[in-house]
């Protein structure tokens, strides 16, 4: 095959030889029944396996839309072979589809035969290359049991026949995630690139803590990786400045850490981190937005688990903020990654403490003490109250124990005072917490799974802001009651926890978070096994 150094000129030089590589041979002059039912066997027999496929062809009575000598079956032949041919844009590997392979089908075809095989062939190369550009190469939840998000694909016979009816090109293009965020990654991702070619950020940044008034190699080394960086401008100063102060802060806050210009042993690290891994976690970012290409409502909440914060979002702008408490970095506490819908929130909500907590945590406190855990009421399968001192908890097990636990609301509840319910099989959802020291801590993942708000009163504002003229004391009535109270919500919002290492503000400056749970570390190596790798630049 015939290598063009730069992939968009090597896509260009390709869709041309495919427009062309049928003129010889078409469907034109296959005129005769025979030769139209040989066609049509063809492809009934290639498709037999794929019901999308086949489903597509019997409603358009075998039509072509790849093999015929007509100028849409070029345009769409070129197409196609330009988008498999320049998959290096969204860092998808070429190997995937077998690009030679298509091109000398192309040019081989001399039969009825070849054409119909021919025809599937391309039908289902296009609809793999849909499939992996719209919506990842990867199945989540066999990469991470955590990954628990819904892929929305598209429906497979649908997908060909808009295709069949619109500009290729132009359908093609539409493909990918369409949002700001996946564009401004893209852009990340050749930056990142363009530097790795260089030579990176300069050497390491050696020792221990730095602060200002240090001076030394240290500081000269920090001062350099901070300027290739772009955190910090020219200069030659071989001492901890006041800029440089101001550079580690502007460090700081774009990898959530403790704004404070002190390079610790934790600014440190990360400063140290190299451009190849940075460059992991976008390329990694980018497969998670395209399992995430849907419509995310014009108003949602979005909770990034690594940045642990929770936000309203509302037409692309955060109108709403507060730090956030995450599930434990345990397989039983790690928080999941999905989306729902938020219906409604309960204001003095009772935590009915789940299943695992209850065999794993309380009940081997029982068995030594039938009135631990004192603060919780127990009760049996129809609600009724248990008589602790009636009951013999050592003869039960983590299976056979046939008791809830359920701890009334007040102010020690273990879910505060709201929760805000987006009814799911995971039993996750956000609430207040009396443990309001957490929230000062750089890394906050310490719950069962469920997040916990910092700011849960004003979110709860925010949401009734949008159903009645003064959230807040109607909020405080409700809440001065003591009584648990369900408070549906008029307008129901779309509820979006994720976990991005790599992502980009409104001005589309990069920002990094930690992989607190080793998701993206897992995601990068499913990805270099389907192929994926660095600087993979074709040709």
């Amino acid at each position: 095959m015939i290598r063009v150094p730069f992939p968009s000129l090597r896509s260009c030089f390709l869709g041309t030889i495919a427009a062309l590589a049928l003129s010889a041979f078409s469907l034109v002059p296959l005129k005769a029944e025979a030769q139209v039912t040989a066609f049509k066997q063809a492809i009934a027999e290639a498709a037999w396996e794929d019901e999308g496929v086949a489903a597509f062809y019997r409603q358009s009575d075998y039509t072509p839309i790849w093999t015929g000598s007509g100028e849409a079956d070029r345009q769409r032949r070129a197409a196609l072979i330009d988008a498999l041919s320049d998959t290096y844009v969204h860092a998808l590997p070429e190997s995937r589809y077998d690009v030679d392979g298509l091109l000398d089908s192309l040019t081989a075809a001399r039969t009825t035969r070849d054409l119909g095989m021919l025809e599937v062939q391309l039908s289902q190369a296009f609809l793999k290359h849909a499939r992996d550009v719209q919506n990842g190469i990867l199945t989540p939840l066999k990469v991470d049991a955590g990954l628990v998000r819904e892929v929305l694909y598209r429906d497979r016979t649908e997908q060909l026949t808009e295709f069949a009816a619109s500009d290729p090109a132009a359908f093609i293009d539409t493909l990918p995630p369409q949002t700001r965020e996946y564009r401004a990654l893209m852009k990340a991702r050749l930056k990142l690139e363009r530097l790795v070619e260089t030579g990176g950020w300069g050497p390491r940044v050696p020792g221990g803590a730095l602060k200002p008034g240090h001076t030394g190699d240290a500081v000269v080394a920090l001062r350099n990786r901070l300027q290739r960086m772009g955190y910090m401008g020219r200069s030659a100063t071989r001492t901890y400045d006041a800029e440089m102060e101001k550079a580690v802060a502007g460090f700081q806050r774009a990898h959530g850490l403790e704004v404070d210009g002190v390079a610790g042993k934790g600014t440190i690290e990360e400063i140290n981190v190299s451009v190849e891994k940075r460059l992991r976690a976008v390329l990694v970012a980018m497969e998670r937005e395209r399992w995430l290409n849907r419509d995310l409502g014009d108003r949602h909440v979005k909770v990034n688990l690594t940045d642990f914060h929770a936000k309203i979002v509302d037409h692309g702008s955060v109108t709403f903020q507060t730090r956030s408490v995450v599930g434990k970095n345990r397989p039983s506490h790690r928080s999941p990654e999905f989306s729902d819908t938020m219906e409604h929130m309960i204001i003095n909500p009772s935590w009915h403490v789940p299943r695992s907590i209850i065999t794993k945590e309380y009940l081997p406190a029982l068995r030594n003490n039938p009135n631990a855990a004192g603060h919780l009421i127990i009760t049996d399968s129809r609600g009724r109250r248990v008589d602790r001192s009636a009951v013999d908890f050592s003869q039960y097990s983590s299976r056979s124990f046939p008791f809830d636990m359920r701890q009334p609301p007040g102010a020690r509840n273990a879910l505060g005072r709201v929760k805000f319910m987006f009814p799911n099989k995971h039993n996750i959802y956000l609430h207040d917490t009396p443990q309001k020291a957490l929230f000062k801590r750089e890394v906050r993942a310490f719950s069962h799974g469920c997040i916990r708000l910092a700011d849960p009163f004003d979110f709860a504002y925010e949401l009734l802001s949008r159903q009645v003229a003064d959230p807040k004391p109607y909020f405080h009535n409700i809440l001065e009651t003591g009584a648990e109270t369900k408070v549906p919500l008029d307008e129901p919002l779309p509820v979006h926890l994720i976990y991005r290492t790599a992502f980009t503000t409104i001005d589309g400056r990069i920002e990094y978070r930690r992989d607190i749970y080793g998701r993206d570390g897992r995601i990068w190596d499913a990805l270099v096994e389907a192929g994926v790798a660095l600087n993979d630049v074709q040709g």
